[in-house]
C-alpha cells in the first residue's frame, strides 16, 4: 500500500497531497492563522462558495469548485486557506509555481494579524492602480508573493499626474 500522498505511477511524494506543517515556522503559521481567525473566516468563504475542502500541504487546505464570482481572481488566499474556482490540478499545470505563489499570501495574513490584512493590501491595491494601472505590478504584497508566480506581469510605473487622470476618467 503506498501512502496517500505518493503518485499512483512513480511513487513521487505528491506536493499537493495533504500534510502537517514540517517546519516551526510552519506549525507557527497553521496555529497563528487559526488564532487570528482568518482561516476559518477563508472556510467559511469556501463553504459559502460551495467548492470541495481538503488537506493541503504544510498544513494548508486545498479548495476547489467555488462558485461564486466575488472575489475576481483565479485563485485567492484566506488564512492558511487556498480557493480556486477550477481544480488545482489545473490550475498547476497552466501556472506552476501558482500554489507558492498563494501560500506566500498565508505568510503575510500573519504578520498582518488575520483580516485586518485587507486594509494594507486595499491600500497597496489602490497605489498599484494608480502607478500602473494595474491592481497587482506594485501591490507590495503580490510583489512579496512573486508576481510572476501568480501569473501577474510587472509593469512600468506612470507619473502619480497621469494616474491621477487616469482614475478621474473612470469615475
Amino acid at each position: 500500500m503506498r501512502p496517500i500522498n505518493t503518485h499512483a505511477s512513480t511513487g513521487d511524494v505528491n506536493p499537493y497531497g495533504p500534510s502537517w506543517p514540517r517546519t516551526g515556522p510552519q506549525w507557527l503559521r497553521l496555529v497563528g492563522n487559526f488564532v487570528n481567525l482568518s482561516t476559518e473566516a477563508g472556510l467559511l468563504v469556501a463553504v459559502i462558495g460551495r467548492a470541495d475542502i481538503r488537506r493541503g500541504p504544510r498544513g494548508l487546505f486545498l479548495c476547489e469548485g467555488y462558485r461564486l464570482r466575488f472575489p475576481i481572481a483565479s485563485a485567492f488566499t484566506i488564512g492558511n486557506v487556498i480557493t480556486t474556482g477550477r481544480t488545482w490540478t489545473e490550475m498547476t499545470a497552466a501556472h506552476p509555481g501558482l500554489l507558492k505563489h498563494e501560500e506566500r499570501h498565508t505568510w503575510q495574513y500573519l504578520y498582518c494579524l488575520g483580516l485586518p490584512f485587507y486594509l494594507p493590501y486595499s491600500l497597496c491595491m489602490g497605489w498599484s492602480m494608480l502607478r500602473t494601472g494595474d491592481r497587482a505590478a506594485r501591490n507590495f504584497f503580490e510583489r512579496q508573493a512573486g508576481l510572476a508566480t501568480g501569473g501577474y506581469r510587472d509593469l512600468p510605473v506612470r507619473p502619480i499626474a497621469d494616474g491621477i487622470r487616469a482614475v478621474l476618467r473612470q469615475v
